[in-house]
């Protein structure tokens, strides 16, 4: 996105060392990282960085009014309600494609957004080795509010622990070790010290729980929850039995609590008026189909990964869908394809991660991560046989 930037780092890029750049990578944990790691960072200049921002401040502000609990009560869905929900959630992730306008001027557009954790520590240690590897210019970084390395892990690590000790603190996930994010909990565990549960591990007694470690039964006081409930629906029985847990009354504190995976979502999208977020409508308060429904795209609330999103598509798909008021209809972004690489250019998203202090007026940003394709999607099923394209992050300019 900076053509001075772009050219001199594809002049100095070798296939060499970008097997360099994975090997070290993939050190800290072998064989843990198990998407396809783009060749490149993503440089953003000024003026777009400020864009994305305002377009974050913006969400947050409705996020942060005083009825943004009442508007999004029908966002939970009732059989998966937890109890003992907090003020506001500890994280939000905002997702922006790098976009045409109709004027042909780049801008940030608004994909999605979760109150829920994402690659928050891995891409800690994804900047530490591109910065190794590669030449990133002097005024550039992937922290935002004035953040860095060591600033930011402080930060991090306040959030997920609180006021307990790192081994009363725990990381829930279903099966964590199988998990194609994993390399991020491993990080989580380096740079924060809290231990890797998997939900099947907990030991209940009464309202309290405990976890195993060397033989030793140690009580958990929070939670930090990377547990998705669509994934645990799709696990065996014993698994889905197991996770009733989550959803009784338990003497634990929740980071972010679950609740807030459904209040800052998808169903947030159609409350929110600004020109960097693509219209968007509830299907069941749809009036009338769209002349040009080809500009739309239909996804379900209640899903992540993108699954079930309808890219193409036609007025039977509407008609076909069952629970309309579990499904939204969406104005498609026109993707610039403004990274250069040595054979097509690629498209990019860049995730924004804004960081809430228990207790504070509003969450700030603190740091990214980017995704580039050259497919219909960002994915690695849009992006089969390609280069440059996969997992990466942005560096800003300061």
């Amino acid at each position: 996105m900076i053509p001075g930037i772009r050219k001199r780092y594809n002049q100095s890029f070798s296939s060499e060392k970008y097997v360099a750049f994975l090997q070290e990578l993939q050190s800290r944990h072998t064989g843990a990282i198990e998407f396809r790691v783009a060749e490149t960072p993503v440089f953003v200049g000024r003026d777009f960085k400020e864009k994305i921002l305002s377009a974050c401040e913006a969400i947050v502000d409705v996020i942060t009014a005083p009825g943004f609990k009442s508007l999004t009560e029908k966002a939970i869905p009732e059989n998966e309600y937890v109890p003992a929900e907090n003020a506001h959630t500890h994280f939000i992730a905002f997702d922006f494609g790098i976009c045409e306008n109709a004027a042909g001027e780049l801008e940030p557009q608004l994909i999605e957004m979760q109150g829920f954790p994402t690659l928050f520590a891995y891409q800690i240690w994804h900047d530490e080795v591109i910065r190794h590897q590669f030449a990133i210019p002097e005024g550039f970084s992937t922290y935002l509010s004035g953040y860095d390395r060591n600033t930011y892990i402080d930060l991090l690590k306040e959030i997920i622990t609180g006021n307990h000790q790192t081994e009363e603190v725990v990381l829930l996930e279903i099966l964590p070790h199988q998990q194609k994010t994993k390399i991020d909990f491993y990080c989580t565990t380096d740079y924060i010290g809290i231990p890797v549960v998997c939900l099947t591990e907990l030991i209940q007694e009464g309202r309290n729980l405990f976890y195993l470690k060397h033989g030793r039964k140690i009580q958990i006081k929070r939670i930090y929850n990377r547990i998705i409930f669509d994934d645990l629906r799709q696990q065996e029985a014993v698994i889905r039995e197991k996770g009733k847990i989550l959803q009784e009354e338990l003497n634990v504190e929740w980071v972010p609590h679950p609740n807030w995976f459904y209040r800052i979502s998808k169903f947030t999208l159609p409350f929110i008026k600004h020109p960097y977020v693509p219209e968007t409508v509830f299907l069941n308060e749809l009036k009338t189909i769209p002349a040009d429904l080809e500009n739309y795209v239909l996804k379900p609330l209640f899903s992540f990964a993108g699954q079930g999103v309808v890219i193409d598509v036609t007025t039977k798909d509407l008609q076909q869908v069952k629970d309309p008021e579990n499904w939204i209809l969406q104005r498609k972004v026109n993707y610039a394809a403004v990274i250069e690489t040595p054979d097509e250019p690629a498209k990019a998203e860049l995730r924004i991660f804004y960081f809430w202090k228990e207790g504070a007026v509003r969450p700030v940003p603190a740091n990214n991560l980017a995704r580039l394709s050259k497919g219909k999607m960002i994915g690695v099923r849009y992006n089969q046989d390609k280069t440059w394209v996969g997992g990466s992050l942005a560096y800003f300019e300061q």
